[in-house]
């Protein structure tokens, strides 16, 4: 036997993203091999820089996009069920006023221009409610509840609010943490045997007669690799075009239209939990969301972003559009100063040819490629709401290209840390608190909301705060950090402080260095050798 021929996987996923590692968990638990390579760190673009939200798209129904919605309508509940420590029910409160406005290219917005010119573009009451119905309907909800009509004059969501917004709707869906998301699916495809490579380059793949030849690089020592598969996923989100063509060199008219989505991030501008859905008069939407307990987060923007390669930046613009918009509508002027942080992703949507990025559609497309030998799957487009659906879609067609496939499985089983009732948050911080009662009130919820039914493994056998070791600051510990390093493929302060959790905003530039030298110094989990 030749010892230097690579063992064939029968899946080799490009992407860490939460399409790729969705897709990884997903075929893992059918019994297929699966490897996953990840350029940087889990989650380290798109998939941690959404506005971590679990919803149907109620914007969407104004284009007509009825399947999307309903699937996605679907999943929410299916999904908080798996996991009701990163996803929870919130309420969204939709002020309206008679100025509000559609989008131009939506299709609604062209039936109601030829049958009701008078609205020149306005958004009529009757026509919110009929969406809002449609959104409490389509998906078939059984834990949320349905949509209910505010006096904003007497309720206290309309505290925050300038005096003539006078009513409001408000309905459900559901937050997510993102980036956490994908750890946790990561997480589960490796319980189930995938092997996942982090800070791992693609450096090519070709088609060597009915398998897949994959060249790879470890970023950090520079070590390559060779691996051989019976199939091809393409999950590289914003650089999933970019892998076509310049890794895979295969010729396609399919392709990506990149979307920029920016956010600003303030200290707490209201007392409530809901989240605000503001319509502006161009047409566009934005959220106003309670965050990490004392913030708001505030987006988004839509715009085109040309170069996957080029770090996607909240810019000057954005933050006024975004701060222009919230001061339409809260009583409380925000300003530059307010702002205490940004971020920004790139929204990899198939291109369907629509006139504008916020038209363009939110829905996902599979391809197979088969030309020449060793099928590839190419995966354009999605939202993080549909994730669990398109890994499904996408086992549909990998199982006709590798016959013995079993069913699907992922429906409701929990993710690691999600083995309880969705209703049970509160008894498992009280539970954590009783064993722990050294924990902060603070730290005890934050630990709960991280990992779930696995909180009480982070202090382990600690009978005091010092028995957890050094502390980083805003309650992040030695004992945590190791849980992350040797669990969740954390190797730097920014997989832990920004994408692991979101400390980073409460801890200063100091502290977060000390954090990046201690885990330099610290002998992390020897993923490389495997």
């Amino acid at each position: 036997m030749d010892q230097d021929r690579p063992k064939t996987t029968d899946l080799f996923v490009i992407g860490g993203g939460i399409n790729g590692c969705g897709i990884a968990r997903d075929a893992a638990g059918r019994g297929l091999t699966v490897t996953l390579a990840e350029m940087n760190d889990l989650a380290s673009a798109t998939s941690s820089a959404s506005t971590k939200l679990f919803h149907g798209g109620l914007r969407y129904l104004e284009y007509f996009e009825f399947r999307l919605v309903r699937e996605a309508l679907i999943e929410r509940e299916t999904l908080l069920r798996a996991m009701p420590h990163i996803s929870w029910p919130m309420r969204f409160v939709l002020p309206y006023h008679r100025d509000m406005r559609f989008d131009s290219e939506t299709p609604t917005s062209r039936l109601l221009g030829l049958f009701m010119p008078w609205m020149k573009g306005r958004r009529p009451a009757w026509l919110i409610r009929l969406g809002l119905f449609l959104y409490d309907t389509l998906g078939g909800r059984q834990i949320l509840p349905g949509t209910a009509r505010l006096d904003l004059r007497t309720a206290a969501e309309g505290a925050p609010l300038q005096d003539h917004f006078e009513k409001a709707y408000e309905y459900s869906d559901c937050w997510v943490e993102d980036s956490r998301l994908v750890v946790l699916n990561a997480r589960d495809a490796e319980a189930h045997g995938a092997k996942i490579l982090t800070r791992t380059a693609v450096l090519s793949a070709e088609r060597a007669g009915e398998l897949w030849r994959i060249e790879t690089e470890d970023r950090e020592t520079g070590a390559r690799q060779t691996h051989s598969a019976r199939m091809l996923v393409n999950a590289g989100g914003p650089w999933v075009g970019d892998i076509l063509q310049s890794k895979v060199r295969v010729n396609t008219r399919e392709g990506v239209r990149l979307v920029r989505g920016s956010h600003i991030v303030t200290r707490r501008l209201y007392d409530h939990d809901k989240c605000y859905f503001f319509q502006g008069t161009d047409g566009r939407i934005i959220f106003a969301i309670p965050y990490e307990t004392d913030f708001t987060l505030i987006g988004t923007t839509d715009a085109e972003h040309a170069d996957p390669a080029q770090t996607p930046e909240c810019t000057p613009a954005e933050r006024q559009y975004l701060l222009d918009f919230a001061n339409t509508y809260f009583r409380q002027r925000l300003s530059d100063a307010d702002i205490v942080w940004t971020y920004s992703g790139v929204r990899p949507l198939y291109d369907d040819g629509a006139s504008s990025a916020t038209a363009a559609t939110r829905d996902y497309t599979l391809k197979v490629d088969k030309a020449g030998g060793a099928p590839l799957l190419n995966v354009f487009g999605g939202k993080i709401t549909t994730y669990r659906r398109l890994a499904e879609s996408a086992l549909e067609k990998i199982g006709a290209e590798l016959p013995g496939v079993i069913g699907p499985w992922t429906a409701g089983v929990p993710l690691p840390g999600g083995d309880f009732p969705v209703e049970g948050f509160e008894a498992l911080v009280d539970d954590l608190t009783a064993r722990f009662p050294f924990l902060t009130p603070f730290h005890a919820r934050r630990l709960c909301r991280a990992y779930g039914t696995e909180a009480a493994q982070v202090p382990g056998q600690a009978r005091c705060a010092e028995d957890m070791g050094r502390d980083f600051g805003a309650t992040l510990t030695e004992a945590e950090v190791r849980w992350l390093m040797d669990k969740e493929f954390a190797r730097t302060a920014e997989d832990v402080v920004w994408r692991r959790n979101k400390l980073g905003l409460r801890m200063d530039a100091d502290q977060i260095a000390a954090l990046d030298a201690w885990m330099a110094d610290r002998p992390s989990r020897a993923r490389a050798a495997e």
